[in-house]
């Protein structure tokens, strides 16, 4: 005769359990009457403001390679959009040669970094 025990833990009765976890979780999400939001950008966020406080330093002078903001400055933007918006925005989450994760907004979603690398570019046209 099969214990409780022994059938838990074969493979099969994990499957079955991870199935019907998975299928519970995914019925409940489906059932909510407000739409799922994965990020938001941060109360009150000001991509020019937090632009001035933590990216300009570099961005605007080009210190240590950093691509420059500002009118007629899009050229120095293309080869880094080449790759898609979301290779830049990744580099600015993470961190790519010289810049730090984050670049010096600790305190920035990816998703305000996202509205800040939008705004560089805008503000580089």
């Amino acid at each position: 005769m099969l214990s409780v025990k022994k059938m838990v833990g074969s493979p099969f009765a994990k499957s079955i359990l991870v199935i019907v976890a998975a299928l519970f979780a995914t019925a409940n999400i489906a059932d909510s009457s407000e739409p799922l939001q994965l990020a938001q950008l941060s109360d009150g966020f000001n991509a020019e403001q937090t632009y001035m406080a933590s990216c300009f330093a570099c961005h605007s002078t080009g210190a240590a390679g950093a691509p420059k903001v500002g009118a007629g400055m899009l050229a120095e933007w293309t080869p880094r959009l080449e790759k898609g918006l979301d290779a830049v925005v990744a580099n600015s989450i993470n961190g790519v040669n010289t810049m730090p994760a984050k670049g010096l907004c600790f305190d920035c979603t990816d998703d305000d970094l996202r509205a800040l690398v939008e705004y560089m570019i805008a503000a580089s046209d």
